[in-house]
């Protein structure tokens, strides 16, 4: 990529603890640079006890348009908007900002968008089938949203936290588009499997449902982009499942966060 930074580069950055396993520094910058916008990415790693520091700072930072979310701060960041998308405020997290006119930041989730998006372009449609996710943290919640609008008739979540997995639960039900209900880490039965938990991202990581029991029908999506191939996708492709990755899913999403960034006032 032949890409000159001066004075006038734009400065984006994502956040997150850990952060060396994100793929966006160099994907978003390539994607800015082919759209004729002078802009890059850096990554930037913030713990939890600092995340209200860095984002006090960052309003401060005036050639900072936008700040890219991941895990473990798209509940907290959700907090820090100013406004945010329809799905932003329904999940009540975000995984993209971008700076508004008036110095605040504007919040949207679109990691479901991305998830669905892999699935779809692998051959699948989620519409009519019946779903298990893994996890119901901000992934999780916009998968779980996503999928729901995309048309499964039944969505059954699974989570170490109950009183989370549930409020997410009772928000999906009220919208009245699928049956929604608590699941497990058994697929029997199941048309689609989604693994939203870092499961697999460390050697020795339990495998995040009980694979004996996947079915080769079985459609099997895993948000973990490092290892390239997680254990669970490896596994679920010995079985002779269709698959799809995070690195996949992320370059679905990376077209909408590009175009989120993009959509923005211009700044002085």
């Amino acid at each position: 990529m032949d890409f000159n930074i001066t004075g006038a580069t734009r400065l984006n950055v994502i956040i997150g603890d850990p952060i060396a396993q994100v793929k966006s520094p160099a994907g978003m910058t390539a994607a800015f640079a082919a759209r004729d916008h002078d802009a890059v990415v850096a990554p930037v790693r913030v713990s939890p006890e600092d995340l209200k520091d860095f984002l006090t700072v960052a309003t401060r930072l005036k050639n900072l348009d936008g700040i890219i979310v991941t895990v473990p701060h798209k509940f907290a960041c959700h907090a820090h908007c100013s406004s945010a998308t329809e799905r932003g405020d329904f999940l009540g997290a975000v995984n993209i900002m971008r700076r508004r006119k008036d110095g605040g930041w504007h919040g949207e989730m679109v990691d479901g968008l991305g998830f669905v998006g892999a699935v779809k372009a692998a051959g699948y449609d989620p519409s009519g089938k019946r779903a298990l996710l893994i996890g119901a943290g901000g992934a999780g919640s916009a998968i779980a949203l996503a999928l729901v609008d995309a048309g499964v008739r039944e969505l059954a979540i699974h989570d170490a936290d109950a009183t989370r997995r549930d409020r997410l639960i009772e928000r999906l039900n009220a919208r009245n588009k699928a049956t929604i209900l608590a699941g497990s880490p058994d697929p029997t039965g199941f048309d689609l499997v989604a693994n939203a938990t870092p499961a697999g991202m460390k050697p020795g990581d339990a495998l995040p449902v009980d694979v004996a029991k996947l079915s080769p029908s079985t459609f099997v999506g895993c948000v973990v982009t490092v290892p390239a191939v997680s254990p669970l996708i490896e596994t679920a492709r010995k079985l002779g499942c269709r698959t799809s990755t995070g690195t996949e899913m992320y370059q679905a999403l990376q077209t909408a966060m590009v175009e989120f960034l993009l959509a923005g006032e211009k700044l002085d």
